[in-house]
């Protein structure tokens, strides 16, 4: 599996909207970011001021540069607003997989069927286009409200990572791990669709 990180890659429905980051989106972002204090409460990476968000963008954008991860930023169509971001991560092209996730909304555009949007045109682009293998979609284990919606759009439970990720406070979090194969995909993409 190859991930072409040189393009421009734009993932569309009538609904959503997700094309790559770019610098100019921190005003997009910044309300959404900052009207909520607690939006990333379960991440590594707070963005909850203009610093953090900035730091976070230019963090996703050298990443890219890197070949590691490959973030964009996410239009509601519905509402013509910038609602959040999402991400392509930890990819492996010798292994055929990668993650979803990185994935934060405004409260506004939280439970709008806007999330079920994005992952549909992310994983039709990872399996569809990619041929990838293997998506894994993994969040905080305390993350309740994350971890039912992955299991709404048909993630697999595959296990907890015990003191996985460092959180910016010092927290070591344990990290839930869900999985969706190739085999799987159908399915998935049938739920998704209703």
């Amino acid at each position: 599996m190859h991930f072409p990180f040189e393009k421009e890659i734009v993932l569309e429905n009538q609904v959503a909207l997700l094309r790559p980051v770019q610098e100019g989106d921190v005003d997009a972002l910044l309300q959404v970011a900052v009207e909520d204090k607690d939006l990333l409460k379960y991440s590594p990476s707070p963005i909850c001021s203009r610093e953090l968000l900035e730091a976070y963008l230019a963090k996703a954008m050298e990443l890219r540069r890197r070949q590691e991860r490959y973030t964009f930023t996410v239009l509601d169509k519905r509402r013509n607003a910038y609602a959040g971001s999402t991400s392509f991560l930890n990819i492996s092209g010798m292994d055929d997989r990668l993650e979803v996730g990185a994935t934060w909304y405004g409260k506004a555009f939280q439970r709008t069927g806007l999330n079920r949007n994005c992952k549909y045109l992310l994983l039709e682009f990872a399996f569809g286009t990619l041929g990838a293998e293997r998506v894994e979609l993994r969040t905080d284990e305390r993350n309740q409200a994350s971890r039912k919606a992955i299991e709404g759009i048909g993630g697999k439970f595959e296990g907890i990572l015990r003191r996985h990720t460092l959180m910016h406070d010092g927290f070591r979090r344990n990290t839930a791990c869900y999985g969706i194969l190739r085999p799987e995909w159908e399915e998935v993409k049938q739920t998704l669709l209703r």
